[in-house]
């Protein structure tokens, strides 16, 4: 599928970049699903200024292999997973690039890997993805859940790879879905993503991220809360070592009334060179009348030499709503919990582990899979340990 969106006024100029009207609102940024729409990347662009571009040239601009690649899928209950062509009528329904890294992959991909989910009785799919390989690639991802169906739907990345996607996600109306996307690559992987997720009449998403392995890795929610009485709840959780880069830039639009949104993303840092970036967007829609929202961002630093960037953003357009807000924070150990568990004769290097799995915990504990919840405690032990200062 290919076009442009639906906001071509934004941009005067899409191929060069001049003559650029000012973006007013955040669902206004002019979105495309052809590479050569967009204008080269140079790192002094708002939404990528905070990213190592360099390192990522070949993704956001290079040729990529877009052929159908080697996956792991389980599924039970009502879900199934398989591949379709670029020409089916659901790819674009969720949402199409809005920067040249996603439109790249867009441009590039052959097939979609398509879970669908259907029928009453809960469903759950894993597709793990570990032999990607380095080479460039692009891939496209579609979660399609049906009216009123229930599922847990885990994206597992592992191994190596050098990697550009999009993924989009459709809930019908009444349905209620867990997504989950683990990071879990080699130190030297490059990770960069699209999330696009629609959903609809009083349905509910839970979309988490979670982010450990990988050298630059930049995963990039889009929700949009479309249809009345919709919920959805963004999680994330990321760990950065040294010389690590985790980033994502997060948007929960509040288009219908009556919709309920919470973003809370967490993280920790230790080595030199860690960096964390986390950009939160909420728009409440001039129709949202009676929405309830709150977005929130904390880190936690363990060593020098790390850099978390934390930027909550809240644009309201109507005066109609239940409550909205946001927050951040970013620093170390909490003292008074620090000297709870010491005095209780905890010596303080475990006291400090204890801190850190906790602060981390509160978000994994969320995602409702005890088998996963396990593996990625199991995760935060071999980082903490990893790290002789914490």
């Amino acid at each position: 599928m290919t076009g442009t969106g639906t906001r071509p006024a934004i941009v005067a100029d899409a191929s060069t970049g001049h003559g650029a009207v000012p973006v007013q609102t955040r669902n206004e940024r002019f979105a495309s699903t052809d590479v050569t729409a967009f204008p080269p990347v140079t790192g002094r662009e708002a939404t990528w200024k905070l990213t190592p571009v360099a390192d990522l040239e070949e993704l956001i601009g290079g040729t990529l292999d877009g052929s159908r690649y080697e996956v792991d899928a389980t599924t039970t209950g009502g879900a199934e997973v398989g591949w379709v062509g670029r020409d089916d009528e659901r790819i674009g329904a969720a949402g199409i690039p809005e920067d040249r890294a996603a439109a790249n992959a867009w441009s590039s991909f052959q097939e979609a890997l398509l879970v669908r989910v259907s029928g009453d009785e809960p469903s759950s799919a894993t597709v793990v993805r570990s032999a990607l390989g380095p080479a460039a690639r692009a891939a496209h991802t579609l979660v399609d859940v049906a009216r009123f169906a229930r599922a847990v739907v885990v994206l597992d990345n592992r191994g190596a790879a050098q990697l550009a996607e999009n993924v989009e996600i459709l809930v019908g109306d009444g349905a209620e879905v867990t997504v989950v996307s683990v990071q879990d690559w080699t130190d030297d992987a490059k990770h960069v993503a699209n999330h696009f997720a629609q959903v609809g009449r009083d349905a509910r998403l839970k979309h988490v991220v979670v982010s450990f392995g990988g050298g630059v890795v930049r995963v990039n929610p889009s929700v949009t809360l479309a249809g009345s009485g919709a919920d959805g709840e963004l999680l994330g959780v990321y760990f950065a070592d040294a010389g690590q880069h985790l980033e994502s830039q997060v948007f929960l639009f509040h288009k219908a009334d009556h919709t309920k949104g919470r973003v809370e993303y967490r993280g920790a840092l230790q080595g030199d060179g860690a960096h964390t970036v986390w950009i939160g967007d909420v728009l409440i829609g001039p129709d949202a009348t009676g929405t309830d929202s709150y977005e929130q961002n904390r880190n936690l630093v363990l060593t020098d030499g790390t850099r978390a960037d934390s930027v909550p953003n809240l644009e309201i357009e109507t005066g109609d709503i239940e409550g909205a807000g946001h927050a951040s924070a970013t620093g170390r150990f909490d003292d008074e919990q620090l000297f709870y568990l010491q005095a209780r004769g905890i010596p303080e290097d475990v006291a400090r582990r204890l801190v850190v799995r906790g602060f981390l915990a509160s978000i994994v504990q969320k995602i409702g899979l005890p088998e996963l919840q396990e593996r990625l405690q199991d995760r935060i032990e071999a980082e903490l340990a990893g790290g002789a200062d914490v």
